[in-house]
């Protein structure tokens, strides 16, 4: 189990890793649309890559961050609902859909996603737009996002399994509260914990 737990860890950091990387494109994706918008009024002109940056960039968001978005248990669910169920009964959900919902689903797109990523790198598939950027790093996000929250889901049911077993503590036993103020606490924790 020691090892399976150390797997998970380093699953954990990696992903949290490139989880708080990426989250700084969101800046650039408004950045770039603000940027797009304001030349686009004062100069009437506007470009088509632009207006993809800004799609690919929060795909970016959305697909690579959504493993550090499970780790930090931030992910959507009925918490109204979940909150009333006796722990050992919300363990048994995350343990069931993870391992029958969240990782068959994420089998199924990096099966699917990989020749479709592939067939479109091989013929440097391009944009239908003019000016327009190339599709394939786009796809390739697709397969790279699944497969990040793959391993992510394996590592959830690691550590949902050591919970159950009494191994170690549950990391999202803390008392209910207010998501922001979950997050301001992580944040001042890592600010504090930094380097300066």
């Amino acid at each position: 189990m020691q090892a399976l737990l150390a797997l998970s860890r380093a699953i954990d950091a990696i992903n949290s890793r490139i989880g708080k990387l990426l989250s700084w494109l969101i800046l650039v994706a408004v950045l770039v649309s603000a940027t797009n918008a304001v030349v686009r009024k004062l100069f009437d002109t506007s470009s088509n890559a632009w207006l993809e940056l800004q799609w690919v960039l929060f795909g970016i968001v959305f697909l690579l961050c959504s493993p550090w978005t499970l780790i930090s248990n931030e992910h959507i669910r009925i918490d109204i609902v979940n909150n009333l169920l006796p722990q050992r009964t919300r363990n048994w959900i995350d343990l069931i859909g993870h391992a029958f919902f969240l990782l068959p689903l994420t089998v199924v797109m990096v099966v699917t996603a990989a020749p479709f990523f592939l067939r479109s790198y091989e013929v440097n598939e391009q944009s239908t737009n003019a000016g327009g950027l190339p599709q394939w790093p786009s796809k390739g996000v697709v397969l790279i996002g699944f497969a990040l929250l793959l391993v992510q889901g394996v590592s959830e049911l690691i550590k949902r399994f050591a919970v159950m077993r009494g191994v170690i503590p549950d990391p999202y036993a803390a008392a209910p509260q207010h998501p922001a103020e979950s997050e301001a606490e992580r944040l001042l924790a890592e600010m504090r914990s930094e380097p300066h």
